[in-house]
């Protein structure tokens, strides 16, 4: 509950920050077997930073582990009154350690995509990613990442079992 309530703060906190946005979003690991070794050592969810996105005034559009400079970690794109964050957690506990503004290049237009297709779902990304792995047994969800298919809004969630990567698409609407 603390480490939730934690995220919160960060999330509101970080919504008012004009921190500079440098990771490109849209890239996949280029080191898959790394990310892998790295998700096996930390209990933090996917799941749990949607959630704690969700609990702020902020709404999370896309998530994803990832390796940044050697170092495994948590980040949520979120959107507020027309504007983009992406949110930082580390893995050990989920707590947030920054929130970046997005305000130019290919991460902005990845986010006003997302966003775009959100506006079409009924479903939460949340719900989409627990599905997904309540349909896949023993897989973690990695990545959640909203697009259209057929001009439905759908979530296309990347899972990992062990070293293996699997990719499946929940309906959003």
């Amino acid at each position: 509950m603390l480490i939730a309530l934690r995220m919160i703060a960060i999330l509101a906190t970080g919504i008012l920050s004009s921190a500079p946005f440098s990771a490109v979003w849209a890239e996949e690991s280029a080191d898959p077997a790394a990310l892998a070794r790295e998700l096996a050592s930390t209990q933090v969810t996917l799941e749990y930073g949607l959630k704690a996105a969700e609990n702020s005034t902020a709404k999370p559009i896309s998530a994803k582990f990832e390796i940044e400079n050697g170092k495994l970690q948590l980040s949520v794109y979120t959107t507020k009154d027309d504007q983009f964050f992406e949110i930082i957690a580390e893995t050990v506990t989920g707590t947030p350690v920054k929130t970046e503004k997005i305000t130019e290049g290919d991460d902005l237009k990845a986010a006003s995509a997302q966003k775009a297709t959100m506006a079409k779902a009924t479903l939460p990304l949340l719900t989409a990613v627990e599905m997904a792995v309540k349909a896949n047994t023993g897989f973690r969800a990695m990545s959640v990442v909203p697009k259209l298919q057929d001009s439905h809004a759908v979530a296309e969630v990347t899972l990992l079992q062990g070293a293996n990567f699997k990719k499946v698409t929940e309906k959003l609407d």
